[in-house]
């Protein structure tokens, strides 16, 4: 389970819109402060909102990382399942009254 959210999305996007939209561009440590954020954590929603709208190719999208995320839990769980049904498959081989391969018999 993710950590609760210290900024909400709204806070989020409407920094990020101010930034993205503002002639000249503000400072992110003048707009940070404006909108009571971290001004790191406003760095990282801008770059992040770059790389969604294929501004920046140093980071992986918002859907990308989702996509990542999900593929690396089903690995996870895959790897869990093959670990269960090794465990399974050597259980049932040292109970088998059947000979199996290099136990001996031709």
């Amino acid at each position: 389970m993710a950590a609760p959210r210290k900024y909400s999305l709204e806070l989020r996007e409407r920094a990020v819109r101010m930034y993205r939209t503002s002639d000249p561009k503000p400072q992110i440590k003048k707009l940070a402060v404006d909108f009571g954020v971290h001004p790191e954590a406003l760095r990282g929603w801008i770059r992040q909102a770059e790389a969604d709208a294929g501004e920046r190719d140093d980071r992986l999208t918002t859907d990308e990382r989702a996509e990542l995320a999900a593929l690396r839990k089903e690995n996870a769980q895959l790897k869990r399942a093959n670990d269960v049904l090794r465990t399974a498959s050597a259980f049932s081989r040292r109970n088998s009254t059947r000979p199996g391969p290099g136990d001996g018999a031709r």
